[in-house]
């Protein structure tokens, strides 16, 4: 895992992380305007209004992107999200405050009061935003938490002028350009989707049809939870999780691939991601998690 970082690196975070603000890759324009519907407004066509939005937006920024304590995230939408529903943030399962669920471990609708700093699209501290609970997380199969707000789309656009990130109900494609946009050191990785790894082992979790980047995707520490955004549509394919980093085999911080015949592939150096379009499947309206909806394939409790 691209594990959580505490102490001196939060304090960083929290400072203002000036020097990393220049970073390269940490500057990008400005989002084109976006279309959601007025706050307080409770009309038919917010879900429409919400999605429109999100698919005028030209350019990959940190607008909508969260900083955690120990990790990168984003507020997002599904494609079905209404401005009026109940605001959701993706991150890692194994960025949870309550620490690394175990094989098989599902947790949902746990109350949680989490803070997280929204950014705005240059990098800068734009709200501080609060969860009521975690709706969703795991590391079977997957390596995901969703967190419940207390708040709506429609109220963050409103107050901040900043719209969710739309998660992709499509299966990523090779060769797609990608940025890896990490809220917590305000830098912005591109590369492209290299590939998929049937399964990816790490010490006790495996991880099913995972994204493997190309190389320059080198993301370290704390960009976990890190939203994996589609160039071409600004959805999120993918949600970064992992990467080799010694070389070694399918130990904790060194995954491997193992292909369906059963044979194991290290690669050292290259990271890797979550898909995430199989979640909104398992969102009723009304952003409520329901994980007997068919199409649904997130693993129960």
């Amino acid at each position: 895992m691209k594990k959580p970082l505490i102490g001196m690196l939060a304090t960083l975070l929290f400072a203002g992380a000036t020097a990393l603000a220049g970073a390269p890759g940490a500057a990008a324009a400005a989002p084109s305007p976006t279309a959601l519907a007025a706050a307080g407004t409770e009309t038919q066509d917010q879900g429409q209004s919400l999605a429109q939005g999100q698919a005028q937006a030209a350019a990959v920024n940190f607008a909508g992107t969260v900083a955690l304590s120990n990790c990168s995230g984003s507020l997002v939408r599904l494609p079905g999200s209404a401005a009026g529903d109940p605001a959701l943030v993706l991150s890692n399962g194994h960025c949870l405050e309550t620490g690394f669920p175990g094989p098989g471990e599902v947790l949902v609708n746990q109350s949680s009061s989490r803070s997280f700093t929204l950014l705005n699209s240059t990098g800068g501290k734009a709200a501080t935003l609060r969860a009521t609970k975690v709706v969703y997380g795991t590391m079977t199969d997957t390596d995901v938490s969703i967190y419940q707000l207390n708040t709506t789309y429609a109220s963050i656009q409103s107050r901040y002028g900043i719209a969710p990130l739309t998660i992709s109900a499509s299966h990523p494609a090779q060769g797609t350009p990608i940025k890896v946009v990490s809220g917590y050191w305000k830098k912005i990785y591109s590369c492209s989707i290299d590939g998929f790894a049937y399964r990816l082992k790490e010490g006790s979790w495996t991880w099913k049809d995972s994204v493997r980047y190309t190389s320059s995707c080198n993301t370290i520490g704390g960009t976990s939870g890190s939203p994996v955004v589609d160039v071409n549509t600004g959805q999120v394919v993918a949600v970064n999780n992992t990467g080799n980093e010694d070389g070694q085999r399918c130990t904790d911080n060194n995954p491997c691939e193992v292909d369906p015949n059963g044979v194991v592939t290290v690669r050292q150096g290259i990271n890797y991601a979550q898909e995430t379009y199989g979640i909104p499947a398992c969102f009723a309206s009304g952003n409520r998690l329901d994980l007997t909806l068919p199409g649904c394939t997130l693993p129960r409790p």
